[in-house]
């Protein structure tokens, strides 16, 4: 089967494709970068009507190349993946959805961290109700990991997510994904990443 990654941050195809490669290595991959929708958001502080045609398009561009389902991997554009699956026969999946389901299903108390602080305004919506949800932006880690520093973005990730209130942690960004060691050690809690969830559940709702 091919599956679509369609990404918004350079950070996010490296660790969507080793969660593939761990648990469907039999997929067929496609990846789509317009980073620009990134800076956009940061630029705008809002999703508009012109970033939500943007991302029809790019959905449909996906689908049009024989996709059996669509993964989009920046946490921050929830109503407008909503749309894309609105307007598409084949599966689209919010990039964070699938963790959140997990994380819910075992926890009422959850600490959600993010280096993306569009990610704190969109995704908190998503949860469902009933849950107590604690967010916490690791500031400075995205802007490390933009510069090439990848030890001092994990460091301010770990850091940020001492002390956090929650029965569990969800690290929100693709890119926070390889630190779920990491973070498990530092919080002595159980921590969820958004690809491997991702990818379990497009897995399972194409019966792969």
């Amino acid at each position: 089967m091919r599956i679509a990654l369609i990404h918004a941050l350079r950070h996010s195809p490296a660790p969507v494709e080793a969660a593939f490669a761990r648990l469907w290595p039999e997929a067929t991959l496609m990846s789509l970068l317009d980073t620009s929708l990134a800076a956009d958001l940061a630029r705008d502080g809002r999703l508009t009507t012109a970033m939500g045609e943007r991302f029809l398009t790019l959905a449909r561009y996906a689908h049009g190349t024989g996709t059996h389902g669509i993964l989009f991997t920046c946490s921050a554009f929830g109503p407008c993946i909503e749309a894309c699956a609105a307007a598409l026969p084949t599966p689209v999946l919010k990039p964070n959805e699938a963790a959140i389901e997990e994380a819910t299903a075992a926890h009422r108390h959850i600490g959600l961290l993010s280096t993306f602080q569009p990610t704190l305004d969109s995704m908190p919506p998503e949860f469902p109700a009933g849950v107590t949800l604690t967010p916490r932006l690791a500031a400075g880690a995205l802007a490390a990991l933009d510069a090439g520093d990848v030890a001092m973005h994990d460091r301010l990730v770990v850091e940020a997510a001492r002390g956090m209130a929650g029965d569990a942690i969800l690290l929100a960004q693709f890119s926070m994904a390889h630190l779920a060691a990491a973070v498990a050690e530092a919080t002595g809690k159980p921590v969820f990443t958004t690809p491997d969830s991702a990818v379990r559940k497009l897995r399972r709702l194409l019966g792969a």
